[in-house]
């Protein structure tokens, strides 16, 4: 292939025969959908969208991008790509770490397995090779001790170790993939498709000797100075040791978000954890508990917190107290220690879970004890911290109560007859931001192609002003605008794959110029970035409308548009969905949520 940038080298593994083969990206695919996300949707959408999630047809594809690995600040992101037991969509879930880097640097742009191994089996990956090894000592292992022996067995200079838990072998539909022991794939149940798998583990072993070089070396230094400038600028929030999520990393929002409304607490019965918060925030876990600031591959921001519990019930080693499962954990779920939240968090991370779905159906299940709906006997009380934590512990073994949760929320609140109490878009849980406070992230939620996401298209960088583009959280006119905007810039960078936080301070201007040189394309520029993107998305969405999510499938929970928030900063607001949907399909050119003809073929998807 002749772009630069790409190790030209994709791995097809097929667990059922054991059969391995090296081929190249075909060059179409990757000028059109880059690398990562968008490629690793493409080969995706090539089983085609009908499969079963947990059956030998579906792909689970390990994907880096042209920047992975190099010299780009912020490349040091893995995708996975399948379709979801969870929400029965196209799925890409992100990692950071080391683990992305190292597979380039071992030869590869990705590993794309198929079939069903007889046994377990992990990957072994050095100097351009992959092969396939017994891991049956390893099964049933946490991912903490799961790593342990593979560091003992291969030396720990120079090895990523990305590795599925017991919910993954359990077939749990939210399982990850976790690497660097704490770095997760969290979204979607990419883990619990590598369980069905029988794939336990992605071991690779290099170094910096074959880091990838752009195609345009001097102009690259330029591109990378440029965009370097940018996250070092002492006025955003990725200033290293200077901006807030330099200092306090994620959970700086934790604060934030309570004081403006936009906090669900008590599964989303309320907008604001009054002084609970506090308790939960980056700012009380780095004066308490912060020992040290890891960071990723060729990133000085280092937005990750291990923190250290020494004593008491919950005693703790873990990286990080991260924003999204604090607030799982904490707030919505009436729990306000944060040293259980730590705990609980490094339980989800061993064992290989969703951090954020787990306090959801923690939550689900203590409103439902809350209004009676269920024996006080099968319930849960709000805040009863010893039962949360053997609860985190069951569900990884669909153990006990858990048990009956080990497939997402909504199956659980059907059952007792009560959907209400599912804060879920297409059964995957919505993310630590009330749309009543922050209305854009509503938007957001029911037309993630993933199911309830805040990640897809970030708006409250928007509507928190952390970035130039500042929206009011609680005005719906212009978010359709705004979503769309976000959503193809962030499948661009997705697809390079640099880290979501690099769009704090970058923007497309940066991102088209360092892929241009690196891939050493004569032109690339800003609209080209957002028509790839938008290209992407649209992929997504043609993928998920043929799995059978049709017209009127964007949806978000009742409580959201039809309860009024009661707390200060968002009292009296809903989300206004539907008039937020009537624009953003406008400006999609959708119909009504599926993908035209006519928009395929403008953006050639076909």
């Amino acid at each position: 292939m002749a772009l630069g940038g790409y190790a030209g080298r994709v791995a097809h593994v097929n667990l059922s025969s054991g059969t391995i083969e090296y081929k190249p990206i075909p060059e179409d695919w990757a000028r059109k959908y880059i690398g990562a996300r968008g490629l690793g949707v493409r080969y995706v959408f090539e089983a085609g969208p009908l499969v079963d999630p947990l059956g030998p047809e579906n792909l689970l594809c390990f994907m880096n991008g042209p920047l992975t690995g190099s010299e780009a600040t912020m490349s040091g992101r893995l995708a996975v790509v399948t379709k979801s037991p969870l929400t029965g969509t196209v799925t890409d879930s992100h990692q950071g770490g080391w683990t992305a880097a190292r597979l380039r640097w071992a030869g590869f742009d990705g590993l794309i397995f198929s079939g069903i191994s007889t046994k377990p089996v992990y990957a072994y990956i050095e100097n351009n090779t992959l092969e396939l090894r017994d891991a049956s000592d390893l099964w049933g292992k946490g991912v903490h001790e799961t790593i342990k022996v593979l560091q003992t067995r291969y030396g720990a200079t120079n090895l990523s170790i990305n590795a599925i838990g017991p919910a993954g072998e359990n077939k749990v539909a939210f399982a990850a993939w976790l690497n660097e022991n704490d770095r997760a794939c969290g979204r979607g149940g990419t883990g619990c498709v590598g369980g069905a798998k029988m794939l336990k583990a992605i071991v690779v072993k290099a170094d910096k000797t074959n880091q990838p070089k752009a195609a345009d070396r001097d102009a690259w230094r330029t591109a990378h100075r440029n965009a370097l400038a940018k996250i070092m600028d002492e006025s955003t929030i990725t200033s290293p040791k200077k901006g807030g999520l330099s200092l306090y990393g994620t959970n700086m929002l934790m604060n934030v978000t309570n004081t403006i409304g936009g906090l669900g607490a008590r599964n989303s019965q309320e907008t604001n954890f009054g002084d609970g918060a506090e308790k939960l925030s980056g700012e009380y876990v780095k004066e308490h508990y912060l020992i040290h600031d890891p960071t990723c591959h060729a990133c000085p921001v280092a937005c990750k917190k291990e923190v250290e519990v020494t004593s008491g019930p919950y005693k703790v080693k873990m990286e990080s107290v991260e924003y999204e499962p604090a607030w799982s954990l904490g707030a919505n779920c009436g729990n306000d220690d944060i040293e259980s939240v730590a705990y609980m968090i490094d339980i989800a991370n061993d064992l290989g879970y969703d951090a954020i779905e787990i306090g959801q159906c923690i939550s689900a299940l203590m409103e439902a004890t809350q209004r009676e709906y269920l024996p006080a006997s099968e319930g849960m009380q709000w805040a009863d911290k010893p039962a949360m934590v053997e609860f985190c512990r069951d569900v990884a073994y669909r153990r006990g109560s858990a048990a009956k949760f080990a497939e997402g929320i909504e199956p659980f609140t059907k059952a007792i007859g009560h959907p209400e109490l599912a804060m879920t878009v297409k059964n995957q849980a919505t993310p630590a931001y009330d749309p009543r406070g922050l209305k854009g992230m509503g938007l957001g939620y029911a037309t993630s192609n993933r199911g309830a996401c805040h990640l897809r298209g970030y708006s409250p960088a928007s509507e928190l002003g952390v970035i130039g583009l500042k929206t009011d959280p609680l005005d719906w006119e212009g978010k359709g605008f705004l979503l769309k905007l976000l959503q193809d810039l962030h499948a661009f960078s997705d697809s390079l794959d640099l880290c979501k936080f690099s769009a704090f301070a970058e923007g497309p201007e940066e991102y088209a110029e360092q892929y241009r040189v690196m891939t050493g394309l004569e032109s690339f520029g800003v609209d080209d970035v957002l028509t790839t993107g938008e290209r992407i998305y649209n992929l997504e969405r043609h993928y998920n409308n043929l799995a059978g999510f049709g017209a009127g499938s964007d949806t978000l929970p009742a409580r959201f548009t039809s309860e009024p928030s009661k707390s200060k900063g968002s009292e009296g607001h809903v989300c206004e969905l539907d008039k937020m949907l009537a624009d953003y399909y406008n400006l999609r050119g959708w119909d009504n949520g599926v993908v035209t003809e006519a928009k395929l073929k403008e953006l050639q998807v076909v």
